[in-house]
């Protein structure tokens, strides 16, 4: 059973979604101060918070048998990445669930700003009657600039076109093609920041994008432009931005989040008078309330239970394609790491891996980490995953090195990997037929079609006649029976590799009496 806790407040469709699966039991504590989660956080697998709780290093290192936590909601400002990855626990969120209703806030921000909505309201609510002190400016025909032009960005620039803007967008990893298909400029930041009426933030907060609006860069926008925020709070220098506002370089600010949340009296822009401030409301719309916590219910069971990693924050990896799609190139390495772990005659020092074929190529840095859970995975004190096997794999040495080749003929999308070792080294290589069924097609200069299942005796003997029968009888006589012998070799009367897939798993004795063959050079069984 898998025991997941949900410390912040969570809808009641998602607690519904988490009590349909028959492997969890949920616990629902909010409002839990720091000591009572440190307390507690040992007991569970899982962990669903919003951005109440803060999942600091000390919790996560706490939580001995944590695999994941959950974020419903896009921002993991409140949960320590680094610390995470080195524990080995997967971090996810919803990214696409609150895409809309953040896309629709931003708009909105857009429209109260440049309408003075807010201020009219209250001068209203005041008893007062001043359309002079109100005169507002349009959308139509003016220049948004896009700064993040991922999801969020690019359903506001659909709705900036539908209002006439012209809109340019900045996002270093977005290709120009996707951007002018949706009739939008990409250009470069300096330039952005100079022909915008309106910039509005959709960016990740990552170091590069740390306090991105600054001094420097408030001076190089147009005079009187309006800045809009709806991402990450970290963005901005608020000083730099409360100065720009009260000295008029910029006309107005609208503002759902901030640096520290709530913001204090302190925070230079609450007291300003053309900031549109409001408390962090991009998610906070009924569906999309309803869609995040139904999206990070189900995401969690699927990584507990091994099957969908999807939107995980910390993979040492991107995947091409939807997780679904990629898994089993995953357990395919996987697969090929524990087979070398289980061959290799001393400690692996080194990993040299070959990807080839079109679905593969995209995958290279995605299949090492496949490999190095393999590899680590039989005698590591902590639980290997995805996330912490590369870190896992530096602290004993292992080296990999990664290549993309040539295609391969005879089988689409091989991947290929020697491991070496003091004084050895061993070649495996595998492929996927049918795009789902593992078989390795080479061992070392042995080529052969095996499934790697279950329990594998791996059996290098002379090519001379009787071997077969020889080692057959001797596995019926102690009652292991064999399913599938997969045979290889480079020229007859040389020698021979046999993968042989067993019923039952041979005893020390019959290995030892598998070494008095006198035509057996060596015998290992492997477990996968």
């Amino acid at each position: 059973m898998y025991h997941i806790l949900v410390s912040d407040k969570l809808g009641t469709a998602a607690l519904d979604k988490l009590k349909e699966y028959p492997d969890v039991v949920v616990d629902v504590k909010t409002g839990l101060s720091k000591e009572q989660l440190l307390e507690i956080i040992p007991e569970y697998d899982g962990l669903i918070v919003r951005s109440g709780t803060q999942v600091t290093a000390d919790v996560l290192a706490a939580g001995k048998k944590l695999r994941v936590v959950g974020r419903a909601g896009v921002g993991v400002d409140n949960i320590d990445i680094k610390a995470a990855s080195m524990y080995g626990i997967i971090v996810m969120n919803t990214p696409g669930a609150n895409s809309m209703a953040t896309a629709e806030l931003a708009v909105a921000l857009m429209l109260a700003a440049s309408r003075n909505i807010p201020q009219a309201h209250a001068s209203m609510s005041a008893g007062e009657w001043r359309r002079a002190d109100f005169v507002g400016t349009q959308l139509y025909r003016k220049v948004l600039g896009i700064i993040g032009f991922g999801r969020v960005g690019k359903l506001v620039a659909e709705r900036a076109k539908a209002f006439g803007m012209e809109v340019l967008a900045y996002d270093p990893v977005i290709l120009e093609e996707a951007a002018r298909d949706m009739g939008v400029l990409l250009v470069e930041l300096d330039e952005l920041l100079a022909k915008s009426d309106y910039i509005t933030l959709h960016a990740a907060l990552v170091p590069a994008t740390n306090k991105l609006i600054n001094a420097t860069t408030i001076s190089q926008m147009k005079d009187g432009a309006i800045l809009i925020n709806a991402a990450r709070g970290k963005l901005i220098d608020e000083q730099a931005l409360a100065d720009a506002l009260r000295s008029g370089k910029l006309a107005a600010a609208a503002i759902d989040v901030y640096s520290s949340e709530p913001p204090t009296a302190e925070n230079p822009l609450i007291s300003l008078p053309n900031v549109v401030h409001i408390p962090h409301l991009g998610a906070s719309t009924r569906e999309a309330e309803r869609e995040v916590g139904i999206q990070i219910a189900a995401q969690v069971v699927s990584a507990l239970r091994g099957t969908d990693f999807s939107y995980a924050v910390n993979m040492p990896f991107e995947l091409e394609g939807d997780f679904a799609s990629v898994k089993p190139y995953l357990d395919l390495a996987e697969t090929l790491g524990r087979l070398h772990a289980g061959l290799a005659d001393k400690p692996i020092q080194r990993l040299e891996i070959e990807v080839q074929g079109d679905v593969v190529g995209g995958l290279v840095r995605a299949i090492g980490a496949g490999l190095l859970k393999g590899v680590l995975a039989a005698d590591s004190p902590v639980p290997v995953n995805y996330i912490n096997a590369p870190t896992l794999a530096n602290e004993r040495g292992i080296s990999t090195t990664q290549a993309l080749g040539l295609n391969n003929l005879d089988y689409p999308n091989l991947v290929t990997c020697r491991a070496i070792w003091d004084g050895g080294h061993r070649l495996l290589a595998g492929v996927l037929f049918g795009g789902s069924e593992p078989r390795i097609v080479q061992i070392d200069e042995y080529r052969l079609e095996a499934r790697p299942e279950g329990i594998v005796l791996i059996m290098q003997n002379q090519d001379v006649p009787g071997v077969i029968g020889q080692v057959g009888t001797l596995l019926a006589n102690h009652s292991v029976n064999i399913g599938e012998w997969r045979l290889g070799r480079v020229h007859p009367g040389g020698e021979a590799l046999s993968f042989i897939n067993l019923d039952s798993e041979p005893s020390e004795a019959v290995l030892s009496e598998l070494a008095h063959i006198k035509a057996v050079t060596q015998a290992k069984v492997v477990i996968l």
